[in-house]
């Protein structure tokens, strides 16, 4: 498998306090977070995410995605965090505190704009990383070769604005912790293909860009 080392994989989920689980496998935690916005939009997204890296990896996946609140420390027995909705996103102090040492401990969040969390997540992330800057990642970043080749960045899967895809990102002492995908909407195209009716090329270039953020987060 390009870029991926399935020895490290398993040493960094053991690291993880039990997301790798004998018999289990890997899975992708959705972050529970307050203020109102819809956390758990796209319901079949990560399930079908997961189903997808088991089939095109050698990564072994669970077939459901865990659910952790932001401020618990069960987010320590999970390498990659997710994180969406359309609308408020909101971190207490302590919360913002719980996401920083994830973060500084080795860990990853994803941050997907379903489209309306853009004005929202830019300040609680500023929470969590008051001295770093959310920043373009550029094309030749190993998030975008690191198992599928995505030489111009984050696929675009739903119009909107009429924007290009970002992907955007904080990074601190050469390490990307938090990565932002903002005009993309990846989860749309994980979803069921009756709930968007996508073309089979977006919900596959979607699925294909997932995995490399599952890939990239497990071996960096």
């Amino acid at each position: 498998m390009r870029g991926c080392n399935i020895i490290i994989v398993l040493l960094l989920c053991l690291l993880f306090c039990g997301s790798l689980v004998y018999g289990e496998g890997f899975t992708v935690a959705r972050v529970k977070y307050n203020g109102g916005g819809d956390w758990y939009s796209n319901p079949s997204s990560l399930g079908n995410l997961l189903e997808y890296i088991s089939q095109n990896t050698n990564i072994v996946c669970q077939k459901e995605p865990a659910v952790v609140e932001a401020g618990s420390k069960e987010i320590y027995n999970y390498p990659y965090l997710y994180l969406n909705g359309h609308g408020r996103v909101f971190f207490s102090e302590a919360e913002a505190q719980n996401l920083r040492e994830y973060l500084l401990a080795g860990g990853f969040l994803h941050c997907d704009d379903n489209y309306g969390m853009d004005k929202y997540i830019r300040s609680e992330l500023k929470k969590v990383f008051p001295r770093e800057e959310l920043v373009e990642i550029p094309f030749n970043h190993p998030i975008y070769s690191c198992h599928f080749r995505f030489p111009n960045g984050p696929p675009k899967i739903h119009e909107h604005d009429g924007l290009p895809a970002q992907g955007l990102g904080v990074i601190k002492d050469g390490r990307l912790m938090v990565y932002y995908t903002y005009q993309s909407d990846l989860g749309d195209g994980w979803e069921d293909l009756e709930v968007h009716n996508d073309p089979p090329e977006k919900r596959v270039a979607a699925l294909k860009m997932g995995t490399n953020i599952v890939v990239y987060s497990m071996t960096n």
